[in-house]
């Protein structure tokens, strides 16, 4: 049975979070290479997005593990599982658009894929830059508005995706594509402005 730890592993805790958003940069840059590329290096790059997937995954069971064995958190038990929850969530979106490209056999990506890839990139920056600066509660309000702001350049990204996509094909089959992959890339913009309203509750219940 593992021993329980009475005092704050303050340190330690911080230090997986900066790598879980580290690493949802990561997985965001990959995604970015790979629809600037695809088809060309698709099924590598498709696996390395996997293994920043599958690192989220580890990185979200050190933080759960180490809470179930930590007496005095740095912060509420629950908001900690839930910003762990959150930063795998984008993980978890954008593992699942790189496999929808790959599994449909799409043969060319949209401008408008490419630019939700971005605001991803752009967005996974702006929370990694504010989960950097969790550790001491420093005012993070600068990277998390920047963030929201960009969350309303995807929301007005996926709609003009979506319209052009019925305007400019009758085949079925390319619109149940690529409206599922736009709505994907969407949910990892809103898996990021969902971990950013974690983390600003933090903020708040720390000051």
């Amino acid at each position: 049975m593992p021993r329980l730890r009475l005092t704050p592993q303050k340190h330690e805790f911080f230090g997986l979070y900066t790598r879980s958003s580290a690493n949802a940069v990561e997985i965001s840059r990959l995604l970015v290479q790979l629809l600037e590329r695809f088809p060309q290096d698709g099924d590598p790059l498709i696996e390395q997005i996997k293994e920043c997937e599958h690192e989220g995954d580890r990185l979200t069971h050190e933080i759960v593990d180490l809470l179930n064995r930590t007496f005095v958190t740095p912060f509420d038990r629950d908001d900690m599982y839930r910003l762990a929850g959150a930063l795998d969530d984008i993980c978890d979106h954008i593992d699942e658009a790189a496999d929808n490209l790959g599994v449909y056999g799409v043969d060319r990506v949209p401008d408008k894929a490419r630019s939700q890839a971005e605001v991803i990139l752009r967005a996974a920056t702006q929370l990694d830059e504010a989960i950097n600066r969790l550790e001491g509660f420093r005012d993070s309000s600068a990277q998390l508005d920047a963030l929201r702001a960009l969350e309303d350049e995807g929301d007005a990204l996926v709609r003009d995706a979506i319209g052009e996509l019925f305007a400019s094909t009758d085949d079925a089959k390319a619109i149940i594509r690529w409206k599922d992959i736009h709505e994907r890339l969407e949910e990892a913009v809103d898996a990021l402005e969902n971990a950013a309203d974690v983390l600003e509750a933090i903020l708040v219940k720390n000051r």
